[in-house]
């Protein structure tokens, strides 16, 4: 068996998220899988780096498995974006040591949101970004990034089911930037729970629409109720872009 890297990217717009939850056609793991396992002839399972959600994109996905094949990187890579769907595509593929697992290997994450904020719509991105009309406060939103920063329990920013596992969580950076009428806002952190990162951005959201203020925030982490959290940001302005192995 030989352990294959792959680097991964989709419009997550069709799709219940990253993970296999029974029905595989529903998920971007299943697609990839069944193609899989069509060309070995036998099943085969993936592991994904992040479990993105449903609605979520990924400019960089990364993934691995296992395989008994008498086929190349490029081919493997060539049969995959052949018979997969026009809005997945693998980048790469790779031969890596047997022991590398996409899931444990990572040391952190990137994930970006892009805002359009002007009064009228992007017909472009409007599938690919959150629209805001009215104008957000930047320097607001930034002092509430700083909030978010190191290490916290973010059992108020997750809607995470199991509450045997570990809600802490490391924030290394969040950065925000206006670009022509966008604004994007680039978290990185170690690793993210179900649903936090889109917690989050509602929260700087909010701040950026002086809805709430920035000292406001320890004391929302700190309660670890998520009703305290307020909206959370929609689905398809957030990608997965950078994994750090």
């Amino acid at each position: 068996m030989t352990n294959y890297k792959m680097t991964i990217a989709y419009d997550g717009g069709r799709y219940k998220g990253w993970q296999r939850l029974g029905n595989g056609d529903s998920s971007i793991q299943g697609k990839i899988e069944n193609v899989l396992t069509e060309m070995a002839g036998e099943e085969i399972q993936i592991i994904g780096c992040s479990r993105t959600d449903a609605g979520v994109h990924a400019i960089e996905q990364i993934a691995n498995v296992k395989l008994n094949l008498k086929m190349n990187e490029l081919e493997i890579k060539d049969y995959l974006n052949k018979y997969l769907p026009n809005d997945i595509s693998v980048l790469k593929v790779e031969e890596v040591h047997e022991r590398f697992h996409a899931r444990y290997n990572a040391k952190e994450k990137t994930y970006l949101y892009k805002i359009w904020n002007e009064k009228h719509t992007n017909p472009f991105m409007r599938k690919y970004s959150m629209h805001i009309e009215e104008k957000l406060d930047v320097t607001k939103m930034k002092e509430a990034a700083k909030h978010f920063l190191g290490s916290h329990d973010f059992t108020a920013y997750s809607n995470a089911k199991s509450k045997k596992k570990s809600m802490v969580r490391e924030i290394h950076s969040i950065t925000i930037e206006k670009e022509d009428g966008f604004i994007h806002i680039r978290v990185k952190g170690d690793g993210f729970l179900y649903n936090m990162v889109r917690k989050i951005i509602g929260t700087l959201i909010e701040a950026g629409l002086k809805k709430i203020q920035p000292q406001q925030i320890p004391a929302i982490i700190a309660s670890k109720e998520r009703v305290q959290t307020g909206p959370m940001a929609e689905a398809g302005g957030l990608y997965l872009e950078k994994i750090k192995l």
